[in-house]
């Protein structure tokens, strides 16, 4: 089984002059601080197809990321064959070995094909539901699919479309999607029956752990549709693996302008509230962000001053990019923040923040008053 050592994942790290500040170690894993994330909105535009992210992945390994992460539905599957390319042609220029990568896929939303098929509920019941791999009712919005059959396919194909045998993390895909339709209850059962799915797929090494990949359900305050209590998907877990569980990990929106899993008393752990990463710290989960540049939504106009020098001091940082991007590796308590580009020198210059070390804790937490 070829997956992510903590040796090889070391031994990448080390290749690189800030390694010490730029990686951070997880479980078994060293991480870079920075993950590149391949998600682009709006997939049914034909923009999204005249470009590839083959060139970008490339750039980004050779600069010093090794979390690369994307999903069965984005871009219809084209993320995740680019990617596949891309890891190709980095192991054939023997650029790095597989064991030094951190590769992640999601599964949950129906992918469809590309190019899209002429019509989508067809493909639907040719391909889920008269394979038996869900029922109508797994089914929500004609998109999101919640049933352990279907997710083990989709881990299946996301294989075999990036020419992996096993990913480190692979994630149960905005699943607060249905949570208002199931009922918390109801919800809970059906994240059981996907967690001891996992936990087998674990066992099968198609998967080395597992997560849950959101957008509202950690940021919502309590009470809200769509929100979810960690601790509660800590115990199904532990439920179907026992203490020696394999879900270890989740992703959830973070940026400059939406910082509630650092701000917001979201949860509860052992009937005491906190925020979302005090609580993944205190059961012993991994954090991964999404959406850092807000898919660019936060450059509408410029940083205020004081938050250039709260996070640059030295003035070394050249654009408002690179300082949202600072600003995601230097919240404590997460292991990597995830980023979207396309073009390689783009990729090339964001990362040119590691050669800084991450903002003081004191200038980070006084952000927050700016």
């Amino acid at each position: 089984m070829n997956v992510a050592t903590t040796e090889a994942t070391y031994n990448f790290a080390k290749k690189f002059s800030t390694y010490k500040d730029f990686y951070i170690k997880h479980n078994d894993l060293v991480f870079s601080k920075l993950g590149l994330g391949t998600f682009n909105k709006e997939p049914y535009k034909e923009e999204n197809y005249v470009f590839h992210y083959i060139e970008g992945v490339k750039q980004a390994v050779k600069s010093g990321i090794n979390l690369i992460d994307t999903a069965s539905n984005y871009r219809y599957g084209q993320s995740e064959k680019e990617i596949g390319i891309a890891l190709k042609e980095l192991l054939d220029e023997k650029a790095v070995t597989r064991e030094e990568l951190i590769i992640c896929s999601k599964g949950g939303f129906i992918q469809l094909d590309f190019p899209f098929p002429k019509n989508p509920y067809v493909w639907i019941d040719e391909n889920i539901l008269n394979a038996n791999l869900a029922t109508k009712e797994d089914i929500e919005l004609d998109q999101h699919c919640m049933s352990a059959d279907f997710i083990e396919w989709s881990c299946k194909k996301s294989l075999e479309n990036m020419g992996v045998d096993c990913f480190d993390i692979y994630y149960l895909h905005n699943p607060e999607m249905q949570l208002q339709k199931l009922g918390t209850k109801t919800f809970l059962k059906k994240v059981e029956s996907i967690f001891k799915r996992f936990e087998k797929m674990a066992d099968m090494g198609l998967i080395k752990y597992y997560g849950v990949a959101v957008w509202n359900a950690f940021i919502n305050e309590k009470g809200s549709a769509e929100h979810i209590n960690l601790e509660d998907l800590v115990k199904v877990a532990q439920k179907v693996g026992g203490e020696n569980h394999r879900f270890k990990y989740v992703q959830t929106p973070f940026n400059i302008a939406k910082t509630s899993i650092y701000t917001m008393l979201t949860q509860s752990v052992r009937g005491e509230d906190c925020t979302l990463l005090q609580a993944a710290h205190r059961l012993n989960i991994g954090v991964i962000s999404s959406s850092s540049l807000l898919q660019m939504n936060l450059f509408k106009k410029s940083f205020k001053a004081e938050t250039g020098y709260l996070l640059d001091p030295n003035m070394i940082l050249e654009n408002d990019i690179q300082l949202a991007l600072h600003f995601c590796r230097s919240t404590p308590g997460i292991i990597s923040s995830l980023f979207a580009s396309k073009a390689p020198v783009h990729i090339k210059k964001n990362l040119e923040i590691t050669k800084l070390k991450s903002a003081a804790r004191a200038n980070y937490d006084l952000m927050y008053r700016v």
